[in-house]
């Protein structure tokens, strides 16, 4: 439908003069300058034609948003029959036929490099047993908020590290998880096109992306200079909570789960302690302490991660041997799967992103931000808020693209404004949804998502509200 739309819409630019070419559409790149129109040299006036014969590079820069541009040589724009190019803006993301192949050398090889290590190391999670142990753990929990599942069955491992690497802030390790744990649920599942309760139980929280260290937005803030970086840290946290409780609530109400349960009330204390004393405990460093355990404290806990699986597989190396492996052979099993699972995905990826390659470049994306804006400005919120919000608008379509319109924000406002801040706890506090879907559901061939995608948005929208709430009172 969003392909369509801004299919219908770039041709109907086209047709009522609105778009000049639609070259940068199908081939150009991020940040390209836009060509809106082509001049000869003698209709432009006598002083941009005598500052771009005296410029060596035969350009004119007009209020740093727009230029002209000779495209002849420096003999050929002497003649009046020197055809000028005039630039206005920067294109929003790349053209179709570029994204096709960014999608693969930037995403999906990756992808599949990511997939393919972490698939091996839970091979050796599997066959060495620790995966049953920890789902005997864990199960007590599980299995109220996913009561189809079997308390030793192997998802629930993949799930829990699946939300570790969220919490953490390791989205590179969170995938290879979560694509197992759909995998997992899909032998569970009795109709394989139609997503199953858990399914849907484990995307919806996932969406809601529970973080705990959010490294990459304290490092984006950090290259812009602002005066504490990690001073987002509580509201993404906080924002990231409550979105988690709104998916489990809304999924569990759908699905009526009972809440009353003793294990389930326990881990949530737990968890909600744990946030706590972290906060507590980083609140009492200084700004170089804050930014070294930040940074250091979920790679540290992915190194002693995958540190744990090896010898524990080492110390298990029997249980391989009986079943005619050893711990190599093992983890290339892992890894061969894992590489196969992101060549299924990446039909999806492609499909999903060149929609959203066209949805933003043909000015519709713009022209819906923009009339929202306005919307929100007659109801008198606070404009800070305002420029902030595409950033929340394009999160569930495009994580590139929402970070992009954060770094324009810090750039523009400021990264200790209340724009700056927003902008960047809407970046950590939402989940690329749409990208999610594709590639989640896409791995196991499912069809009907039933109400996983409305779920999702929802959620993103309890984020946003909450992220604005909590901004106002932090800052």
């Amino acid at each position: 439908m969003i392909f369509i739309s801004s299919l219908v819409f770039v041709l109907f630019s086209v047709f009522t003069g609105s778009f000049y070419s639609l070259e940068y559409i199908l081939t150009g790149k991020r940040d390209d300058p836009k060509v809106v129109s082509e001049k000869y040299l003698f209709q432009l006036p006598d002083s941009i034609q005598y500052s771009l014969k005296a410029s060596p590079t035969h350009t004119v820069v007009i209020n740093d948003t727009s230029f002209i541009a000779a495209i002849n040589d420096t003999n050929a724009i002497r003649s009046k029959e020197s055809i000028v190019k005039i630039y206005h803006g920067k294109q929003q993301t790349d053209g179709l036929l570029t994204t096709c192949k960014n999608t693969i050398t930037d995403i999906v090889l990756p992808l599949i490099a990511y997939l393919a290590f972490f698939c091996g190391l839970l091979q050796l999670l599997i066959d060495s047993g620790a995966s049953a142990k920890l789902a005997t753990v864990i199960s007590p929990v599980f299995v109220k908020i996913f009561p189809e599942i079997p308390k030793d069955h192997p998802s629930i491992s993949y799930m829990t590290l699946n939300f570790a690497a969220n919490f953490l802030g390791l989205d590179s390790a969170a995938t290879p998880f979560g694509l197992k744990a759909m995998e997992s649920l899909q032998e569970l599942n009795k109709d394989k096109e139609t997503a199953s309760n858990s399914q849907i139980m484990f995307m919806c929280l996932h969406a809601a992306g529970l973080t705990l260290i959010p490294t990459s937005i304290i490092g984006y803030r950090a290259a812009q200079n602002a005066t504490n970086p990690a001073d987002v840290m509580l509201p993404c946290i906080i924002t990231s909570f409550i979105g988690t409780l709104a998916a489990l609530l809304i999924v569990g109400i759908r699905q009526k789960i009972n809440f009353k349960s003793a294990a389930l009330i326990l881990s949530i204390g737990v968890l909600t302690a744990v946030i706590v004393s972290l906060l507590l405990y980083i609140n009492t460093l200084d700004l170089i302490a804050k930014n070294h355990f930040t940074g250091n404290f979920s790679n540290i806990l992915l190194f002693g991660i995958i540190l744990f699986i090896l010898i524990y597989a080492i110390l298990k190396e029997k249980i391989f041997n009986a079943e005619g492996k050893n711990i190599f052979s093992s983890f290339v099993e892992g890894a061969t799967s894992g590489a196969k699972t992101g060549f299924t995905v990446f039909p999806y990826i492609l499909g999903m992103l060149v929609a959203i390659s066209l949805f933003r470049n043909s000015g519709l994306f713009e022209m819906i931000t923009s009339g929202l804006a306005k919307v929100f400005l007659l109801f008198n919120i606070d404009k800070s808020i305002v420029d902030a919000l595409p950033v929340a608008l394009l999160r569930p379509f495009s994580s590139g693209g929402s970070r992009g319109f954060m770094i324009d924000a810090m750039n523009t406002y400021g990264p200790d404004s209340l724009t700056g801040r927003l902008s960047c706890i809407f970046q950590c506090a939402a989940e690329t949804t749409f990208y999610v879907i594709a590639v989640y559901f896409g791995s196991i061939k499912v069809k009907n998502i039933r109400y996983a995608l409305s779920t999702m948005l929802w959620v993103d929208l309890i984020c946003v509200l909450a992220a604005i709430f909590v901004s106002v009172i932090v800052f």
